[in-house]
């Protein structure tokens, strides 16, 4: 028994097959044609699908879950991710549960990519043993999934825990969601490279401009690529305070592709952390590395499915929770 799993996010649309102890058996990916249309974003799900349908695993598959960059609709089935545009209430369940080779039975589960991450760090990873987390995804954009009281926290529409979209800075800049001075404009990837540059850093010759580039400048002790993460860190750390604030957290574990920048940005993160979570039961609150690092999403996906569809696993059977 295999289950499947999908993670489509602003720079790749991945997917995998994962077993009953959490470990990925097989894995395809495509890069995202973020600014393409609707329907080349599709094929790259469906190539991804292609791939892994063509594994002799999938004979046994079980569940599908996909985790996708928000927000999303459970129920409809639908995405809308902010960094994709021509993804506006876009049926990607629906039209996964109609590739040819997703069997028969199999009904496709959907949640946000974050909350797919909480769902696997809170499995086998660093969330492991914590009741109440907040899991952040930090790459081409910033999202956030919750565990409260021992179970993943989805919400209605499986959104909760969506702290890119917290307002951080009244003033700041226009978010592509609408709204002003969000967490994501200030700490996804694509901000963090944006910022440097416009503060007059340069990327090493013949290298692209992103926040990978930016965090080597940044341990060289490039001045303007330090600014860029410590800008972030400060984002970071006040939408974290103010979700402590709200629902009392244990731990706090990033992941991501900006998280694979290290102390870079961890350091200023836990520096900034302590001026904002300054409450008796906000304070010294820790903040970790996922500890599936970049499959948290696609392990998560898998979990999620797992749970929506009655399957056991680690030895128990998940009919009835509400989450992994």
């Amino acid at each position: 028994m295999v289950y499947g799993a999908l993670d489509i996010g602003g720079t790749k649309i991945a997917g995998a097959l994962v077993d009953a102890g959490g470990r990925v058996v097989a894995r395809a990916q495509r890069p995202t044609p973020a600014r393409g249309s609707a329907e080349a974003m599709m094929a790259a799900v469906t190539s991804v699908v292609d791939e892994l349908a063509a594994r002799p695993e999938w004979a046994s598959l079980s569940c599908l879950g996909i985790g996708s960059a928000g927000p999303v609709d459970t129920f409809a089935g639908t995405v809308s991710p902010v960094n994709i545009p021509a993804w506006r209430s876009f049926p990607l369940v629906e039209r996964v549960r109609s590739h040819p080779a997703v069997p028969a039975g199999i009904e496709p589960v959907l949640v946000g990519d974050a909350v797919a991450m909480a769902a696997a760090e809170h499995w086998i990873g660093a969330a492991k043993d914590a009741a109440n987390v907040l899991c952040m995804v930090v790459s081409t954009g910033v999202g956030g999934g919750l565990v409260l009281g021992g179970s993943v926290h989805a919400g209605t529409t499986g959104n909760a825990g969506h702290i890119g979209h917290i307002t951080v800075d009244q003033n700041g800049p226009v978010c592509p969601c609408g709204a002003r001075g969000c967490v994501e404009r200030y700490a996804s990837g694509t901000a963090i490279a944006a910022h440097a540059l416009e503060s007059g850093w340069t990327p090493p010759a013949g290298l692209p401009v992103t926040a990978r580039e930016v965090a080597a400048s940044a341990r060289a002790g490039d001045a303007k690529a330090l600014a860029a993460f410590d800008r972030a860190g400060r984002a970071l750390a006040a939408a974290i305070a103010a979700t402590a604030a709200l629902v009392e957290l244990d731990l706090v574990v990033v992941g991501g592709g900006v998280s694979q920048a290290g102390e870079v940005l961890f350091a200023p993160l836990r520096h900034h952390l302590k001026s904002y979570a300054v409450l008796d039961f906000t304070r010294d609150l820790r903040v970790v590395s996922a500890g599936l690092a970049l499959d948290a999403g696609l392990i998560g996906a898998a979990a999620t499915g797992v749970a929506a569809s009655g399957l056991s696993r680690a030895g128990g059977s998940t009919r009835g929770r509400t989450a992994p």
